[in-house]
């Protein structure tokens, strides 16, 4: 891909996550094309459906997320690179949950791209409790399973307001801790 190609293609992404982000499957693909400064015809070139678009940016925000928890396998206490992570993927959520939804309503494809992607996330989340499981920050007894399920409740409780969010991971935390 040429250069100017693969500039317009991150501005199409970054615009898309943007806009679909706060707007869902609502959201227009023209409105797309405006915030990235393309014609319509340029974000088809890219992304031939809706659907496409959606996956792209799905999956891309699932392979940042994942560099990040990367970035956090350095971090000299494991229990708090942890806790931040998991902190930030919920605070992070609205956004992922409105174009996962956005994507399954246009059509996407569930068990695609972006379901490998997302077991990658999932996959890095594992490596960083089992870091702090070995700190002895997370008790040994709670498996990726049952941690990533509190990971999605809280993440679909995002919506509410920040001191009760904050609040509610205290709790969760308090409860991994033990």
């Amino acid at each position: 891909m040429r250069s100017d190609g693969k500039a317009n293609r991150d501005r199409i992404l970054d615009a898309a996550e943007d806009v679909f982000g706060r707007g869902g499957e609502a959201a227009s693909t023209e409105e797309v094309a405006r915030l990235a400064g393309v014609g319509i015809a340029t974000v088809f070139r890219h992304f031939p459906t809706k659907a496409a678009l959606l996956q792209a940016v799905l999956i891309r925000r699932y392979d940042r997320l994942r560099t990040e928890a990367g970035t956090l396998l350095g971090h000299e206490d494991p229990g708090a690179a942890f806790y931040a992570f998991f902190r930030h993927l919920v605070a992070d959520a609205a956004t992922k949950i409105a174009i996962g939804e956005a994507l399954l309503d246009a059509g996407g494809d569930r068990d695609g791209e972006a379901h490998e992607a997302a077991n990658g996330l999932r996959r890095a989340v594992g490596v960083l409790l089992e870091r702090a499981q070995r700190a002895g920050a997370v008790r040994a007894d709670a498996e990726l399973p049952e941690v990533y399920a509190l990971l999605v409740a809280t993440s679909r409780a995002a919506a509410i307001d920040e001191e009760v969010r904050s609040r509610m991971l205290a709790i969760v935390f308090d409860g991994l801790a033990r």
